[in-house]
């Protein structure tokens, strides 16, 4: 998924990982892009660089995931 793609899918209720099921794209109160590792203690990186455009991480390494 690429950048745009990641943020319509977050936008339209969808949950977006990275990697695994533990590490999930949300976007905070204050329209911040971050990567959220779930089962720690609140730890945040941002989804991009700093320019906006490259991602914390490859393409294909970031996913829709299911509802069960």
């Amino acid at each position: 998924m690429n950048v745009t793609e990641i943020k319509q899918a977050v936008e339209s209720g969808k949950t977006v990982c990275w990697e695994n099921d533990s590490y999930v794209v949300v976007k905070d109160k204050i329209g911040q892009w971050l990567i959220h590792f779930v089962p720690g203690d609140g730890n945040y990186i941002g989804l991009t660089w700093r320019d906006e455009v490259t991602l914390n991480g490859k393409e294909e390494q970031f996913y829709i995931k299911e509802d069960k």
